[in-house]
């Protein structure tokens, strides 16, 4: 069980940054969340134990599973959330006003604009 988790998470890590290498902003949105995953499963695999639940009145015969890795892994997944809507939100701003999400492109409209801003500046 656990080489199948770290299968898991190494496959998603390596297309998460492979993504992330990506040019395209959504495609770099979907790295950074494959990547996220990618933690939010190792956390959980890293505290995998088998135990009763940690309930009061505690159980003396077994051990008891540890409940902060839950608690982490929910603080990631809602951090990750956050840090999704935020790009997604940063993605739409940049394709409204360049019509392009392609990062080349983004680029050479900002070096296309202050190249016009520098140049009315001189003939000012």
């Amino acid at each position: 069980m656990i080489l199948v988790i770290s299968l898991v998470v190494a496959i998603l890590f390596g297309a998460g940054a492979y993504l992330l290498l990506k040019p395209d902003l959504f495609r770099v949105i979907v790295g950074v969340v494959l990547v996220s995953h990618a933690a939010n499963l190792a956390l959980m695999g890293s505290g995998l134990s088998r135990g009763q639940p940690p309930i009061y009145p505690l159980p003396f015969s077994d051990g008891i599973s540890d409940p902060l890795v839950q608690a982490l892994t929910l603080t990631a997944i809602v951090i990750g959330f956050a840090v999704t809507t935020l790009l997604l939100g940063l993605v739409v701003r940049v394709y409204r006003s360049h019509f392009a999400p392609d990062l080349d492109e983004v680029a050479r409209a900002e070096a296309r604009r202050e190249a016009e801003l520098e140049r009315d500046e001189v003939s000012i």
